[in-house]
């Protein structure tokens, strides 16, 4: 099957920039014009952050014509002027030569760009990328990038070229302007950085650190840029300082000794760099090419920054306030060298496996919009948005300002939709279901939804409980037991997870959620759109629906009858009054009434409308079945009435999707405007707006608009699903935003991640590890389907064929291994013939076929069954 990666080039580059690093240590980013940028490496975001005189650069000469350098990288796009409205900054080399055009073609993690010029008589290749492998947290959790060039020489002569690779050492101290939600970085306060000549069998380049630095402050650190291999270990250079001269003169004797020739002075000795002053260092390899020969050069930057303060807390006290904690690769490795040594010991697996899951991904029949949003958008879990501490556990924020994490940390309702860390990397999941159950719910159920670092078991953040957040973590600790069958992390957690649910009915909770407990929460919820609840609807509602049921399955499962029997019979009493109450023949609104217990705040007391500020009433908002999406994706199937609920999904697509957003007056933030296909979070089409609507509602948030396509997808709206995807990532095409930073509040927003529910959606994707069960029903091409799969204990590939005489099925391991005793497919033809493994038979079931394997099917990577039906 073809690929199907996004490609840019021209203007579509000028917003690009993927970010490249492992999870929880920071990024790097590449450009779309193959440019460096964002060194966000310190353990916190710094949008924008180029280090100095850091680029690629080649030297060329064709026999019997003239030397040609050039910087590997595109020629500038408009604007020419920086953020203070001059000209480039010094220490960019904004005005060398450089390429004339680029081509991106990004299908994370990788990163491929061809740069075309035509003075040069080379094709120039360059690709990017970190080791990403799912189901293994710690070889995705490397910090480094790794740089592959591939020179080919299409030309009838010989041509000599040399490579360079010019890099200013980053450990310098930062200079903090605030700290906080909002903190800002001011720039570098450099000084006393040092560099080093390391040369082993396998790596060749320069060691940086800067022993000014205290080892337990908090930007302590150490870098390296290195060849990988030792096929240029003769003949490369390395410069461990540039001329230490005034204004730009190491750059200006950089570029003339290498343009000369394409060879740079060996200067290897370990330099220190004066108070005041940056350091850089140069790697250069020289080569020739004969006519049609190709030569490769694989370089690897890392980073170690092992200490990480809590800034984002400075209000909390002692304890939390600029508490230092320690990274989990800071844990890992003993500095940016070591990390270096690993990746060059194991260079040729994790390259491997990374491809292998590239071509698992992206060999398939889903469309290309769909792989491009499910794709791009794991990348989030690699940005500063998530810390991984030295226990392992991940912790995270809602997004990235430009200088600091916003909204920390581990927003339960933020994360109620992320949804690609769970499935790729469930045991990561896994530690942050530990943290809402063991520390952040409290005796009486009520959890925190904001994590306070370092973790503690009586601390807690002093804040009201998210209605949203609390039921979906319920929700959140099944899918994770499902995917895992990890019956210890089950009862590890269950008493925190009991407690949470009934809260909801608890006389200790001060908003009454549901203190008749009939199965409805009526009381004040806050959620999250930061704001207030009042009265029934179903975008709390149905989580606490889903909440109830999965606790229902979870308590049956451990022995405990008469609490699963009556969380259900609590959901079956919430389902048929929200049934009756909320309904309007379209789709589900909100019964605003506020409870005889509650007293509403003066803040929230509308001016004019006789109920609450902020309130939807008879809105279409698109998030009323939030719940019903999450049922889905986790396995649990309806939750309301299935019938409404397609209706429902039909009226949001009629109400809220939008072919141009100019038709929507926003007055709040601004995510989609003008010509640009947008979801509306609410409308009023019966009418009844109030004065002051639900916060947010006229915004457009990506994570929300991939959440209802994947809704409208399970309820067969399949068209309609695609165009509401297509439509988010064609307004991040490289002009207007970049493709791989979806925000909202903030960079890099966990929300985007629930993308990653289309792949079950598009698939009919069901996955039980306590009862070894898969389920496919691809609700599209399902005559000829291919897509990814993942489970707790592995991922490969689900293929069907079907045609008239029956039809055949591949389901294959590809890492890790997997157990079966049930598979169950979509509504596939039997034929007279079908050929079975031993020990299997298939029966017909509600909506396909059954095949039952007894003993369960084991497979291990590199097997798989293939099926004649």
């Amino acid at each position: 099957m073809a690929h199907t990666f996004r490609t840019f080039s021209g203007p579509a580059l000028h917003e690009i920039a993927m970010p490249i690093g492992g999870i929880g240590t920071g990024t790097i980013s590449i450009g779309g014009r193959g440019q460096l940028t964002d060194f966000e490496i310190y353990n916190r975001p710094w949008k924008g952050n180029a280090l100095r005189n850091t680029f690629f650069a080649l030297w060329v000469k064709p026999r019997g014509k003239p030397a040609v350098t050039r910087i590997l990288e595109r020629e500038h796009l408009p604007p020419f002027t920086d953020r203070a409205g001059g000209g480039f900054e010094n220490g960019r080399a904004a005005g060398a030569p450089r390429m004339r055009e680029a081509i991106f073609r990004g299908a994370y993690p990788f990163a491929n760009i061809e740069l075309i010029d035509p003075e040069v008589p080379l094709q120039v290749e360059l690709e990017v990328f970190n080791p990403f492998i799912p189901l293994n947290a710690d070889d995705s959790s490397i910090p480094c990038a790794l740089f592959t060039w591939r020179f080919t020489n299409s030309t009838r002569q010989p041509v000599e070229a040399s490579l360079l690779a010019a890099w200013c050492n980053p450990v310098n101290r930062l200079k903090i302007r605030r700290d906080g939600w909002d903190a800002e970085v001011d720039g570098y306060d450099p000084g006393g950085s040092m560099n080093e000549a390391r040369q082993t069998d396998a790596l060749a380049g320069v060691y940086m650190t800067n022993p000014s630095i205290d080892p337990a402050a908090e930007f302590f650190g150490s870098a390296a840029l290195a060849f990988v291999g030792p096929s240029t270990h003769a003949t490369h250079t390395v410069q461990t300082h540039w001329y230490q001269g005034a204004w730009w003169d190491g750059l200006q004797m950089l570029w003339n000794d290498f343009s000369a020739d394409g060879r740079i002075e060996s200067v290897t000795e370990s330099f220190t760099a004066g108070a005041g002053r940056f350091l850089e260092s140069s790697l250069c390899a020289p080569f020739t090419l004969k006519p049609g020969e190709s030569r490769g050069f694989t370089l690897i930057f890392t980073w170690h920054f092992p200490n990480l303060r809590n800034y984002w807390n400075p209000n909390e006290g002692e304890g939390v306030a600029n508490a230092m904690l320690h990274t989990w690769s800071g844990a890992r490795w003993r500095d940016a060298w070591d990390v270096a040594e690993y990746v060059a010991a194991n260079f040729e697996r994790l390259d491997r496996e990374t491809r292998l899951w590239r071509e698992a991904l992206f060999t398939s029949t889903l469309p290309p919009a769909v792989l491009d949003a499910v794709s791009s958008q794991s990348s989030i879990m690699r940005t500063t948005t998530v810390l991984r501490l030295d226990d392992g556990r991940i912790h995270a924020f809602e997004g990235c300002h430009a200088g600091g994490g916003c909204c920390p940390m581990n927003c339960t309702h933020v994360w109620n939709y992320e949804q690609a860390l769970a499935f790729l990397f469930p045991a990561l999941e896994r530690t942050m279901r530990l943290t809402d159950f063991t520390h952040n719910t409290d005796a009486d159920g009520k959890m925190s939804f904001r994590t306070l670092l370092p973790l503690s078991s009586n601390r807690f953040w002093g804040f009201v409980a998210a209605a949203d957040g609390q039921m979906g973590t319920v929700m959140k600790a099944y899918r994770e037991w499902q995917l895992s069958g990890d019956d210890d992390f089950l009862r590890q957690v269950w008493p925190g997870v009991k407690r949470a649910l009934e809260y909801a009915w608890s006389e200790a909770n001060p908003h009454a959620w549901d203190r008749d407990k009939d199965g409805v929460m009526e009381g004040r919820q806050h959620n999250t759109y930061d704001i207030e609840y009042f009265g029934p609807n179903t975008m709390t509602g149905a989580l606490y629906l889903g909440a109830l049921r999965a606790a229902a399955e979870m308590a049956a499962y451990l022995g405990e009858a008469d609490q699963a029997a009556e969380y259900q019979s609590l959901y079956e009493s919430g389902r048929q009054k929200i049934e009756n109450w909320l309904w309007n023949g379209e789709y589900y609104e909100q019964k605003i009434e506020v409870s005889p217990l509650l007293l509403v705040p003066a803040e929230l007391q509308s001016p004019h409308d006789p109920f609450p500020k902020y309130q939807y009433g008879k809105g279409c908002l698109s998030d009323q079945l939030l719940g019903q999406w999450f049922s889905h994706v986790v396995g649990l199937g309806y939750v309301l009435d299935p019938k409404r609920v397609r209706k429902a999904m039909r009226s949001v697509f009629k109400y809220n999707w939008r072919a141009a957003m100019r038709s929507v007056p926003n007055m709040q933030r601004v995510y989609a405007l003008n010509d640009e296909a947008g979801l509306a979070i609410c409308t009023w089409p019966k009418g009844g707006r109030p004065e002051l609507p639900t916060i947010y509602g006229d915004e457009a948030w990506t994570g929300i608009e991939y959440q209802v396509a994947a809704g409208l997808i399970y309820e067969g709206e399949v068209e309609a699903g695609l165009r509401i995807v297509e439509g988010v990532r064609a307004r991040h095409d490289g002009v207007r935003r970049n493709p791989w930073n979806e925000f909202e509040c903030g960079n890099h927003y966990a929300r985007a991640m629930s993308s990653w529910s289309l792949i079950p959606a598009l698939s009919g994707y069901r996955y039980s590890a306590p009862a070894q069960a898969m389920s496919f029903a691809p609700r599209m091409n399902a005559d000829k389907f291919c897509c990814v799969w993942t489970a707790g204990s592995g991922w490969g590939q689900f293929k069907q064929r079907s045609t008239s005489a029956g039809a055949s099925v591949e389901l294959s391991v590809l890492y890790g291994s997997l157990e079966l005793r049930t598979l169950t497919l979509g509504d596939l033809k039997l034929g007279k013939r079908t050929k079975l493994p031993a020990g299997a038979n298939v029966q017909r079931v509600q909506g396909g076929v059954q095949l039952r394997f007894d003993p369960p099917l084991a497979l291990k990577a590199g097997e798989r069954l293939t099926l004649k039906l």
